[in-house]
C-alpha cells in the first residue's frame, strides 16, 4: 500500500510517499480502508520533531475516515463507515496518512451518513474537540457569552458554529484583519483583532467580562484570557496555536482571578460511546445544514507536502483535508 511517512524531522519536504506492507489483521484492532483524512497542527509539530516519544519512520495522522476492511474479531462489520482518531494514532503506531491503517477498536467510531468523504473527514477531530471543550469541559448554556480565541482555526470555526446553534453570543479573535469577514460569515457576533492583550477590550464590549473563553492560542495568551472572564466564569485551554507548550512564569494565586475557573480538554478522556453519539449528532447537523463545515481546501494524496506547507504558513481559516483516492 501507499503511505506517507516521515523518516526524519524537518520541513514539509520530509513527508515521503512510500510503498509499505498493508498492516496485517490483529485481534482487537480494526483495519480501515482510508478514504480521506483531516490535517492537524499536532501532526505538523510531530513532523518538526517536537514529539519526543515518536520514533521515525512514522506514518503520521491522528484521524481518518473510511470503511472497515478487517474487523479484528470485534463487533464491527466489514464495509461499515467509520472514523478513527487519537489514542496515539500517528505517534505510538502508524496513523491515517495511508491507504490502510490499523487502530485499536476503542479508537473507532461508527457513523451513519451519506456525506462525501472529504466533508466527513473535516469533522471528527475538529468538531469533537470543539464539542468536548464547550459541552464537556465548560458546560455552556444558552444566553451566555463565549470568546473563541484563535477563531480562524478549524476548531475555532467549529466551536463558534456549535455555540451559535446553542444560543450563545460569540466573540472571536484573529490576528489578521483580512480574516474578520470569514469569522462574521461563520456566525461570530463580534470580532476582535488579537494583539496579545485584549482583556480590556473584551470587558469594554461585554460588561464585566465574558462567561467563557475557549483558549486555542494557548500559553502565550492564557493569562490575558483569564482576565477577560467575569467572576465565576471559565477558561478552557484546548489549543497551542501559539506554538508554546509551557509558560515561563505562572503564579496561580496571582494569575487566576478570584472565582474564575481554569480547565482543559483532551479528547482521550471522553468515552468511545459518548464520542460516537456526539459525532453522529454533528454529522446529522452538517447534513441538515444546522452546522457549517468550514472545509477550506481539499488536497490529493500526492499533494501532502503542499498541504503541510499551506498549514505551516498559517494560511488556514478552516479545515484542510486530504482525499486518498483522487
Amino acid at each position: 500500500m501507499k503511505a506517507i511517512r516521515v523518516h526524519r524531522p524537518g520541513g514539509p519536504e520530509v513527508l515521503e510517499i512510500d510503498e509499505i506492507p498493508t498492516p496485517a489483521p490483529r485481534v482487537g484492532w480494526v483495519r480501515i480502508r482510508v478514504r480521506a483524512f483531516g490535517l492537524n497542527r499536532s501532526e505538523l509539530f510531530t513532523r518538526q520533531g517536537h514529539s519526543p516519544s515518536v520514533r521515525f519512520p512514522r506514518v503520521l495522522g491522528i484521524e481518518c475516515v473510511g470503511e472497515v476492511d478487517d474487523a479484528g474479531g470485534t463487533d464491527l462489520a466489514v464495509g461499515q463507515t467509520v472514523a478513527a482518531l487519537m489514542g496515539e494514532m500517528g505517534r505510538a503506531y502508524d496513523g491515517g496518512y495511508a491507504e490502510y491503517t490499523l487502530v485499536p477498536r476503542e479508537r473507532v467510531l461508527t457513523i451513519r451518513t451519506s456525506l462525501p468523504w472529504d466533508v466527513l473527514a473535516a469533522l471528527p477531530e475538529t468538531w469533537l474537540t470543539a464539542w468536548g471543550s464547550l459541552v464537556d469541559a465548560m458546560d455552556i448554556e444558552s444566553t451566555q457569552t463565549l470568546l473563541v480565541r484563535g477563531g480562524t482555526s478549524s476548531v475555532g470555526m467549529a466551536a463558534a458554529s456549535l455555540a451559535k446553534h446553542r444560543g450563545l453570543r460569540v466573540l472571536a479573535t484573529t490576528r489578521d484583519p483580512a480574516k474578520a469577514g470569514a469569522l462574521r460569515e461563520n456566525g461570530a457576533d463580534d470580532v476582535l483583532i488579537d494583539t496579545g492583550a485584549i482583556a480590556e477590550e473584551v470587558r469594554r464590549r461585554v460588561d464585566g467580562g465574558v462567561d467563557a473563553v475557549l483558549e486555542l492560542v494557548g500559553t502565550v495568551t492564557l493569562l490575558d484570557s483569564l482576565r477577560a472572564v467575569r467572576p465565576g466564569g471559565i477558561v478552557c485551554n484546548t489549543g497551542i496555536l501559539g506554538n508554546a507548550w509551557v509558560m515561563d512564569r505562572f503564579e496561580p494565586l496571582e494569575d487566576i482571578p478570584s472565582t474564575v475557573k481554569l480547565t482543559t480538554y483532551h479528547s482521550e478522556t471522553t468515552s468511545a460511546e459518548r464520542s460516537t453519539a456526539a459525532l453522529q449528532e454533528i454529522v446529522d447537523g452538517v447534513t441538515t445544514g444546522r452546522y457549517r463545515v468550514n472545509l477550506q481546501r481539499r488536497f490529493r494524496f500526492d499533494e501532502i507536502v503542499e498541504a503541510h506547507r499551506f498549514m505551516e504558513e498559517n494560511r488556514v481559516s478552516g479545515k484542510l483535508v486530504v482525499v486518498v483516492d483522487g
